[in-house]
């Protein structure tokens, strides 16, 4: 397996998962210079960029921040920047769910209304492997806020999306009968999480995914107002192109986003589907394993990633913005 991650914060994190060895020998440098004229673009001055990391047997041979992690501050970017990653975090929801399900304290097979009973009762069974794959026919929150005229700059909260949520009298289609990606589904996974474990996602994935990883750097923010050690800030472009404005989240809601990390704790995450300490093989067959549509198609999507195909490897991915 040789997946492919992009993370994307400040204006675009990157990270290259199980790449080739390119940095060898004498051609450690032109091998440098070329992975840096990509990035030349992020490194003007007053420029927000990227922290990139390529991974090879477990072990970090090329590393470098591009660009800015606070603007106003001139305080540059590095392979320790802390980037929230917005929908990447999926997969560590998934995770959680799936560790859970390990545990014996749920199956993903279960009516997601055994633990959202609020949630309305379409006359369908829709299961948290639904949610886990993006079949469920929930409409996806975010874009309902944007329509009831919720600024998506505001502070947001689990309360405020389960409600706008819980009064939706209709699916967008039949549960396993289509597939739409939808943020609604993984933030339900985390309301899940808390229900059954009696632990925010935060404490939950932090006990059991992050420190035994030893990610020491990364975290579900589910606090608007707290303060993270390394962080990147996001950035937005002007509309005249004269400069940037913040375009930092204030959700306090998680599930479908939330963890900020570092390209360097991210090898540690990545170094699991090698060898597994979180999970073991069996967990890591779960999370990879396509998910199927009622009429039987495979679908792309698995739980909190993307598998594909490039160049005859197979990929495992998903951004995030």
């Amino acid at each position: 397996m040789t997946p492919l991650e992009k993370t994307f914060g400040g204006i675009v994190a990157i990270l290259l998962l199980g790449a080739p060895a390119i940095f060898a020998g004498n051609s450690d440098e032109k091998s440098a210079a070329a992975v840096d004229e990509v990035f030349s673009d992020l490194t003007r001055p007053g420029s927000p960029g990227c922290a990139l990391s390529v991974y090879r047997d477990g072990k970090i041979v090329y590393a470098k921040g591009y660009g800015l992690a606070n603007i106003e501050e001139n305080v540059p970017i590095t392979p320790q920047s802390v980037f929230d990653i917005g929908s990447t975090s999926k997969q560590f929801s998934a995770a959680s769910i799936l560790l859970l399900e390990k545990q014996g304290k749920l199956s993903i097979n279960d009516d997601v209304r055994k633990y959202v009973p609020e949630l309305p009762a379409y006359g369908q069974k829709i299961t948290i492997l639904n949610l886990l794959n993006h079949t469920s026919g929930l409409r996806d929150y975010l874009t309902l806020m944007e329509l009831a005229g919720i600024n998506v700059d505001s502070v947001t909260t689990d309360a405020d999306a389960l409600a706008l949520i819980n009064r939706q009298k209709a699916l967008n289609f039949a549960p396993g009968s289509e597939w739409l990606y939808s943020n609604t589904g993984f933030f339900l996974l985390s309301t899940i999480v808390q229900r059954v474990s009696g632990k925010t996602l935060r404490e939950f994935a932090g006990e059991n995914i992050f420190a035994p990883l030893e990610m020491t750097h990364t975290q579900y923010r589910d606090n608007h107002a707290a303060l993270i050690a390394n962080r990147a800030l996001a950035y937005a472009e002007r509309d005249d192109k004269t400069g940037y404005i913040l375009d930092v989240s204030y959700f306090e809601q998680t599930g479908d986003g939330a963890v900020h990390t570092s390209v360097e704790d991210l090898l540690k995450w990545d170094e699991n589907f090698y060898s597994p300490r979180v999970g073991g093989k069996e967990f890591l067959g779960e999370i990879q394993e396509r998910g199927k549509l009622n009429d039987g198609k495979i679908l792309d999507y698995a739980k909190g990633l993307f598998l594909a195909d490039y160049r005859g490897l197979q990929t495992v991915s998903h951004g995030g913005a």
